[in-house]
């Protein structure tokens, strides 16, 4: 089974998915993309990658600074990032 839900706000698109053993929140903008990947069980750290099967490139326990670094990724401040309800609890 695969939970979704979506969000948008200020330009830009947020997706959640609980998939193949892994909780994946994606924001994309303007072509660019960055994921937020963390396990199924919600407790292992959290990745962020260049998209969903994208390149992992860091590892936060931390929400907030998974989200600082999407935001980051996609030029824009993290106020401005749209998260789903289902993916608010994410982080350790």
């Amino acid at each position: 089974m695969t939970d979704t839900e979506a969000a948008s706000a200020n330009g830009i698109e947020a997706m959640y998915e609980e998939i193949d053993g892994e909780r994946l929140l994606t924001f994309s903008r303007d072509g660019r993309e960055a994921t937020v990947a963390q396990n199924a069980d919600g407790y292992a750290m959290l990745k962020v990658r260049t998209g969903p099967d994208g390149d992992e490139l860091e590892r936060y326990y931390g929400f907030d600074m998974a989200l600082d670094h999407a935001a980051e990724l996609l030029g824009v401040a993290v106020p401005d990032l749209p998260v789903p309800d289902a993916a608010a609890d994410m982080g350790m």
